[in-house]
């Protein structure tokens, strides 16, 4: 492999490891910073990163190392690696340099798969917008959801959420949500869900183990709460399997808006982290179909789009609110990546 090649694949991960210990992840950190110095050991995973050919921080390419890593390690395929991952050791660069040299087309077919983290935490904000959409529009809302993942967020309803000094949804709920709260204590009102459906080109399905691992992957190792967090939310979904298509959003979603609403019931679109794996046609189409049904939206059937998307240049994340039949929008929040924690502008 040419020096060239060799500094470009690695300069993706040097960058985001930077990141990553802003965000407060040493560990994962770490993890990239020693995959930085020992890429040239996996001439596959390099020249697949150098020659990724969209924006790699969009595609989250730095995660999705990240998270073949921890699978292998999860896996004990790597005794090292795993010993690692378990803290029994802090040699990065021996245990992360022996996986890549000998794991080098495990790591690759895992990072050509998009990343599917389903973070549940960021229903914390949606649950806030949906109380504050419930405090503007009193109806039930029917929920679609774009890049579901394994629809663990359409379970939202069932969850526990404890905002700074709110505390809403189920109160017994084994999933318990609590983020950092910041800024206006959020308005209290039902979480009243009557419908909701999801689409993902790759939806993942709870009962599979090994979609299961796939999601523990993609959670930080150093984040234990989340990992349990996220365990519980697969085993709720287990017994409340989410309402998932496999399909094109472009095209589920026209069909979905399409079909008549019920009177007294708020529609809603939402999503999140999905906006920046999207092409720009594929963008253009769903913003197109949510402006053409909140055109036809009244009174008695209004529209709302949540989104909790990057900023278009990724200066910070924003949970927005948009309702039909006025069309006026909202931000109601900047939050962590994945809701760990909340400034609320209510």
């Amino acid at each position: 492999m040419n020096m060239m090649t060799r500094v470009g694949s690695q300069g993706e991960l040097r960058r985001q490891s930077r990141v990553i210990r802003a965000l407060g992840s040493e560990f994962v950190a770490s993890v990239l910073e020693a995959g930085d110095r020992q890429l040239h050991r996996a001439p596959l995973t390099a020249a697949l990163i150098e020659g990724w050919p969209d924006d790699p921080s969009a595609a989250a390419l730095a995660m999705r190392f990240n998270a073949a890593l921890h699978a292998l390690a999860r896996r004990g395929d790597v005794a090292d690696l795993t010993a690692l991952y378990q803290r029994e050791h802090d040699d990065f660069d021996r245990a992360i340099g022996a996986a890549l040299a000998t794991h080098d087309g495990f790591i690759v077919r895992w990072m050509h798969a998009p990343t599917q983290t389903n973070e549940v935490a960021r229903a914390a904000g949606f649950a806030a917008a949906l109380m504050a959409l419930r405090a503007r529009i009193d109806m039930p809302v029917d929920l679609l959801e774009l890049g579901s993942s394994c629809g663990l967020n359409l379970n939202l309803a069932r969850y526990r959420y404890e905002l700074g000094e709110v505390v809403a949804g189920d109160p017994d709920a084994p999933v318990r949500i609590a983020p950092e709260w910041r800024g206006m204590i959020p308005v209290v009102a039902p979480i009243d869900v009557i419908q909701a459906r999801g689409v993902d080109l790759n939806p993942l399905d709870a009962n599979d183990r090994r979609a299961r691992e796939r999601l523990l992957s993609f959670v930080w190792a150093d984040q234990p709460r989340r990992i349990e967090r996220l365990k519980a939310a697969l085993r709720l979904a287990r017994a409340h399997p989410p309402a998932l298509t496999r399909a094109d959003a472009t095209l589920w979603l026209p069909e979905q808006l399409a079909e008549p609403q019920a009177e007294g019931v708020c529609r809603v679109v939402f999503h999140s982290m999905v906006i920046q794996y999207l092409g720009g046609a594929a963008r253009a189409a769903v913003i197109k179909a949510i402006h053409a049904a909140g055109a036809r939206a009244t009174d008695a059937r209004p529209l709302a789009w949540l989104s909790l998307e990057w900023t278009p240049g990724r200066e910070r994340v924003e949970l927005a609110l948009t309702c039909w039949p006025d069309g006026a929008r909202r931000v109601l929040a900047t939050c962590h990546p994945y809701g760990d924690w909340f400034d609320w502008h209510g």
